[in-house]
């Protein structure tokens, strides 16, 4: 088991969270919309988009590419923050060294069950933090906080941190997912507080 934190990730105020946050230890349940019920043998992962060949995985093989555990904060746009999280699954990584993408590909756009969407940089989905998460502080994660698969971005906000994840889309130009259309921020950094599209 290979471990990994991102303590590095700077701090801004004197509650060790960024700015416009407050620490908690709990970990509420926030989602639009229903939970789905996703049944593991129909359940698929699919790599689409600037890819020289699509890819498609069933739960098992995927988990097959290597999973690991690591340690990172999670910020959600709603203003609170738990610093103490532990997560096990496959990283970013693991999985993009499987992928050959175009070279002009720089954003991804990442799809989940129920059709939620949302937009990651590649240059942000490649820090090693970044994880295809099964497991939450050594349980395996509930359906309503995203079974059987969750993408953990922990440098962004938590909407970011897509629920219910079967798939990823390769883009060489960046898009809206569905909170940015509403008027979420494109990016969502915590510590440049970008929670909406009006803030810089």
């Amino acid at each position: 088991m290979t471990r990994i934190s991102s303590k590095n990730f700077s701090r801004k105020n004197d509650e060790n969270a960024p700015p416009g946050q407050v620490v908690t230890d709990k970990f509420p349940v926030l989602t639009f919309g229903s939970t789905p019920s996703i049944d593991l043998t129909d359940w698929k992962f699919s790599v689409t988009g600037s890819v020289s060949k699509r890819m498609e995985f069933d739960y098992q093989t995927f988990l097959g590419l290597g999973e690991i555990t690591l340690s990172s904060e999670f910020h959600c746009v709603t203003q609170w923050s738990n610093l103490n999280n532990t997560w096990s699954g496959i990283p970013f990584k693991t999985l993009f060294n499987q992928i050959q993408i175009s070279q002009e590909a720089k954003f991804a756009m990442i799809h989940c069950y129920g059709g939620y969407t949302t937009n990651v940089s590649l240059d942000v989905l490649l820090d090693d933090d970044v994880i295809f998460a099964t497991k939450h502080n050594g349980e395996k994660l509930t359906p309503d906080h995203g079974a059987p698969l969750r993408l953990i971005v922990p440098k962004r906000y938590a909407w970011k941190s897509a629920k219910w994840v079967n798939g990823i889309e390769f883009m060489e130009e960046d898009a809206p997912g569905f909170w940015e259309m509403r008027g979420y921020h494109m990016e969502g950094d915590p510590l440049k507080e970008q929670r909406f599209d009006s803030d810089i």
